[in-house]
């Protein structure tokens, strides 16, 4: 993985600031050999060197990068809290104490922090997305019902129940007559939402089954 230069945007004071850094080939030990001068740079970034940052980015951007990979398993996300990390090391590095552990232990700490926090983002993320498609699915398929039962004569409707197994004719009587949504109903009968949705589905098939042969 080869960085070049780059440019970290964030807020000083309410205002955008950039922080460029031209990222030089390593000439410094890595992250395996070299945690005394690690701590070194990191030290001088705390003082506000960007050039001690740029030879810190270019030490210990693989061990970030392949810390943060191992965790998202996704190339650009990982680029995406890659630079979230080195900024956050450039703004807190005036608070690192070297007496507390190595600066390598440090940034890594840091890095994987960053990583757990992104993948508990994106599974929230998800997890809502799905929700909400549930509930819209739900939504859509209550108006259906009530729409079919809607179009036909109240008697035919109450006639054609009766002849329905007592399960379906609950659920589809709890929908259609009490206005409860499929989920309501399950936690009424403290049975799984996927049963009352298979016993209204199932119920709405015999129902226009025996509707049509009413007719």
């Amino acid at each position: 993985m080869t960085f070049a230069m780059t440019r970290l945007g964030y807020l000083d004071s309410g205002r955008v600031a950039w922080l460029t850094v031209d990222l030089r080939p390593s000439t410094s030990p890595g992250p395996d050999g070299g945690t005394a001068e690690i701590d070194n740079l990191l030290t001088q970034v705390g003082a506000g060197s960007r050039e001690a940052f740029a030879r810190l980015y270019d030490t210990v951007a693989g061990a970030v990068f392949g810390l943060i990979k191992r965790v998202l398993r996704d190339h650009a996300m990982s680029e995406e809290v890659m630079q979230e990390v080195m900024l956050e090391i450039w703004r807190q590095a005036p608070r690192y104490d070297p007496d507390r552990g190595t600066a390598l232990a440090w940034i890594l700490t840091m890095t994987h922090r960053r990583a757990v926090d992104r993948v508990r983002s994106e599974q929230a993320t998800r997890d809502r997305t799905a929700k909400v498609a549930a509930a819209q699915a739900e939504v859509a398929h209550d108006i259906v019902v009530e729409s079919a039962l809607k179009t036909v004569a109240a008697a035919e409707v109450r006639t054609a129940l009766d002849r329905l197994g007592a399960a379906q004719r609950q659920a589809i009587e709890m929908a259609y007559y009490q206005g409860l949504t499929q989920s309501q109903i399950a936690d009424l009968l403290d049975i799984p939402l996927g049963t009352v949705k298979t016993r209204i589905r199932d119920g709405m098939i015999l129902l226009r089954q025996v509707l049509g042969q009413m007719r």
